[in-house]
C-alpha cells in the first residue's frame, strides 16, 4: 500500500544560492543523460522517483549520473569500496570559498586558472576538483597519501578533455604530514581545503555506520554496509578529525605567507573550540567559520589567514586583478 504522497520543498534552502543541487534530482533528465541509471530509480513508498540509497552501486550510479549532467563528466569511475561522496555537499563547500575569495576582491569572485587552490585528500573520486574547475575554472592540486586513490583521480583527469592540464596530484609520502611535503618552494595557493576523516578508529567508523542504519530502517542491520563507501583513510584517523585538524593549523603557520585562505569541514560543533585556541595561538589574522547544512546534517567550514590587511591587499593586486 503506497502511503500519501510527500510535500518537498521545491529548492533546498539550506544549500548554497549557486548549488546546481538546490532542487529535487529530476530522474527523468538523469536517465536521459545517464541511461544506465535507470534501473536504480523506483517510486517509494510515497510514490516519489528515488534510489535504494542502501545500496552502494545505485548511489555510485546517481553520483556518475550528476557529475555527467552538471559537470560535463563523460567519465567517472572510482575503485570499489572507496568513497563515494554526496556531490550537493561538496559542491556547497566550493561554492561558499568562491564566496571567501570574493569577500576579499571587493565582492568580485576571481575566476580563472590563475586562482591556484589545494585539496588535501583528493580521493579517488576527484570531486572537488571537478566542481571547482567546471564552475570557476580554478586549478588544483590534490594531495591523497594512498597511491590507489592518486592512480584512480588521475584516470578520472585522463579520460575528461575538461579536466586535462586543470588538475595536479601529489602523492603525500608521510602519512603523518599535511602541507610539508607538498608546498614547493614560492608556490602560492589562493585557498586550501579538505574534508577530515571523521572517526578515531575503525571501530569507531563502523559503530557509527550502524547507529545510522538502525535509525534509518528501524531495525539492527545484520551487517555494515557502507552505502558511501570508504577506505580506513578516508573514514577515520589516529585521534579522529579533530586531531587532523589541530595539526593541519600548526603545519599552515609554516606556510603563513604561502598561502591566503586555509579551510577544513569540521563535522563536529565540539571541535571548534580547541580549533580557535589554536588559531589564536598562532597569530591568524582572520578566522571564519561558514555553517552549511544539507537535509538534517549540518557541518561547517572552519577557514583562517595569517596575512596582514597589508598583505592581503598586494596578494588581491597581483593575482586577482582583472588585467
Amino acid at each position: 500500500m503506497q502511503n500519501k504522497k510527500k510535500e518537498h520543498p521545491k529548492e533546498k534552502f539550506k544549500l548554497h544560492p549557486r548549488n546546481a543541487h538546490r532542487e529535487r534530482y529530476d530522474f527523468k533528465k538523469l536517465i536521459i543523460t545517464s541511461p544506465e541509471l535507470e534501473p536504480f530509480v523506483k517510486s517509494n513508498i510515497y510514490g516519489d522517483e528515488s534510489i535504494d540509497f542502501f545500496d552502494p552501486k545505485a548511489v555510485r550510479m546517481l553520483n556518475t549520473a550528476l557529475l555527467k549532467h552538471f559537470y560535463n563528466i563523460k567519465h567517472w569511475n572510482i575503485p570499489p569500496d572507496y568513497l563515494c561522496p554526496p556531490i550537493p555537499g561538496r559542491a556547497d563547500y566550493i561554492h561558499h570559498m568562491a564566496d571567501l575569495l570574493g569577500s576579499s576582491n571587493y565582492g568580485e569572485i576571481p575566476r580563472g586558472d590563475k586562482v591556484n587552490c589545494l585539496d588535501v585528500g583528493v580521493g579517488a573520486n576527484c570531486v572537488y576538483p571537478i566542481i571547482g574547475t567546471t564552475e570557476y575554472a580554478w586549478s588544483f592540486i590534490g594531495t591523497d597519501i594512498d597511491p590507489v586513490a592518486i592512480e584512480s583521480a588521475k584516470q578520472i583527469i585522463k579520460l575528461n578533455p575538461s579536466l586535462k592540464g586543470k588538475i595536479e596530484l601529489r602523492l603525500q609520502e608521510n602519512p603523518k604530514d599535511i602541507f610539508y611535503g607538498i608546498f614547493k618552494h614560492e608556490e602560492r595557493f589562493d585557498l586550501t581545503i579538505s574534508n577530515p576523516p571523521f572517526y578515531a578508529s575503525a571501530e569507531e567508523a563502523e559503530a557509527e555506520a550502524l547507529r545510522k542504519l538502525k535509525n534509518l530502517k528501524n531495525k539492527r542491520p545484520d551487517k555494515t554496509v557502507l552505502n558511501f563507501g570508504g577506505k580506513n583513510n578516508e573514514l577515520w584517523c589516529e585521534g579522529g578529525g579533530s586531531k587532523f585538524i589541530r595539526e593541519m593549523i600548526r603545519e599552515s603557520k609554516r606556510f603563513s605567507t604561502s598561502c591566503f585562505w586555509f579551510s577544513t569541514l569540521v563535522s563536529k560543533q565540539s571541535h571548534l573550540k580547541t580549533a580557535y585556541e589554536l588559531l589564536k595561538t598562532s597569530k591568524a589574522s582572520m578566522v571564519k567559520t561558514i555553517p552549511m547544512g544539507q537535509g538534517n546534517k549540518s557541518s561547517r567550514i572552519l577557514a583562517w589567514t595569517y596575512l596582514t590587511h597589508k598583505e592581503r591587499k598586494a596578494w588581491q593586486e597581483q593575482r586577482w586583478k582583472k588585467e
